[in-house]
């Protein structure tokens, strides 16, 4: 009998890993492309393909640092456009560090620029209903993104 609580094994994250959420195969034919996101923003990218998940592969990192880039790159390379989704406003935020990052790494394989897709630049979420939606990313705004890039 343990003497703490633990949890099941299916709870414990590996430290600095990232999960592939969706996974596709390379192809030739057509266009594709990576998203690299957490926390809220792995259900936006989810919501967003639910009729692309032949093209579109999702990462969910998990930990931010250690940051898991064997998996990001190798994402990216394979197709050859990305997408990173983040929760916070966009300016000075993790998701253009990555994407510089990214940008650095792969430049020879991208068929596009990385984009990144975060909340509206505001001093502080709202507390009106109404402009907390227009503030923060959704399902909606990530999917005109995904097209937008697809399209590119």
């Amino acid at each position: 009998m343990a003497r703490t609580t633990e949890p099941s094994e299916d709870y414990v994250l590996p430290f600095g890993k990232a999960n592939v959420v969706q996974r596709i195969w390379p192809q030739d034919e057509k266009e594709t492309m990576s998203i690299i996101t957490y926390g809220m923003g792995v259900h936006w990218a989810l919501n967003a393909t639910k009729d692309l998940k032949e093209v579109v592969e999702i990462i969910d990192l998990r930990t931010l640092h250690p940051l898991d880039e064997a998996t990001v790159m190798e994402s990216v390379r394979k197709t050859k456009k990305c997408l990173v989704v983040t929760e916070e406003p966009s300016d000075n935020s993790f998701a253009r560090a990555l994407a510089s990052k990214i940008q650095e790494q792969c430049f020879r394989d991208l068929d596009a620029p990385v984009m990144t897709i975060g909340s509206e630049n505001m001093p502080a979420i709202p507390l009106n209903s109404t402009l907390e939606k227009t503030m923060i990313p959704s399902t909606e705004k990530v999917r005109k993104k995904i097209d937008e890039l697809l399209n590119y």
